[in-house]
């Protein structure tokens, strides 16, 4: 079996990372750049789900309350623009940093990890997009009366709105980080089984610390967990590495991944 790659000196190491992480911020500097110009269009864009949630008989804008909030709301627009632009080169980055260490079977599978952990991750941000702005925003404007009228600050929502672009693009990558764990034999389908009911507890602790302090958001993130999280155990049983005993053969094949813990 071929080895992974020559030991390196910790300074080399750290050498290494430095190199990786100045190329990650170019990138995003770069993508900040084009991003700016674009800023206008792309706060338009954030903003969509939540003004058609707002109610149709009251104010249809967001405000800011201290005279520097717009262009440094502007600012922090572009930056989230030129992250969104540079992710793939900042996956690949990473990915390329781990790979030193694997073995030559391992790295094999390094570029279709970095496609598609791209993939997951905008697709994630896709789905708190598509999915959770729409039903979210709609549920936080509800409480609107005649007396309680809803008047969000942009410097308020571009926060909310980015803490949950992220949360949902970094909880889509469960299912390939599993797959990855998995070819590398530190997980597999019988341990995600045995650990279920922990990994349930922490879903919702997770749900509760990324999400706004209520249970409809919280509930929104927690149910795609949930189901990602038996994916991954699917996952692990079909690409994961096989035990060698005949004892585990067996019991591989009489339990179904998909049993409780």
């Amino acid at each position: 079996m071929s080895q992974p790659a020559d030991k390196m000196p910790f300074t080399e190491h750290l050498e290494e990372l430095r190199r990786r992480l100045i190329i990650c911020l170019v990138a995003v500097g770069v993508g900040f750049v084009i991003a700016y110009f674009f800023k206008e269009k792309i706060f338009a864009w954030l903003m969509h789900p939540l003004l058609q949630a707002l109610p149709k008989d009251g104010y249809q804008k967001l405000i800011y309350t201290a005279p520097h909030e717009a262009f440094m709301t502007y600012l922090k627009v572009s930056f989230l623009g030129g992250v969104a632009l540079a992710v793939p080169v900042i996956l690949y980055q990473f990915w390329r940093f781990v790979a030193p260490g694997l073995y030559e079977h391992e790295r094999r599978y390094l570029y279709p990890i970095i496609i598609l952990s791209t993939i997951f991750f905008l697709g994630g941000a896709a789905f708190g997009y598509l999915v959770v702005f729409p039903y979210g925003f709609q549920f936080f404007t509800s409480f609107a009366t005649e007396f309680i009228a809803p008047m969000i600050s942009t410097k308020e929502f571009f926060s909310l709105a980015t803490r949950l672009l992220i949360a949902f693009g970094l909880i889509f990558e469960l299912p390939l980080v599993t797959f990855f764990l998995a070819k590398l034999g530190l997980v597999n389908a019988s341990f995600l089984q045995k650990h279920r009911k922990y990994a349930i507890l922490l879903i919702f602790i997770v749900a509760a610390i990324l999400t706004p302090p209520d249970v409809f958001t919280q509930i929104l993130m927690a149910v795609p967990l949930l189901i990602l999280y038996e994916m991954s155990v699917w996952i692990a049983h079909f690409f994961g590495k096989k035990e060698q005993t005949e004892d585990q053969d067996a019991k591989d094949t009489t339990a179904s991944p998909a049993s409780s813990g």
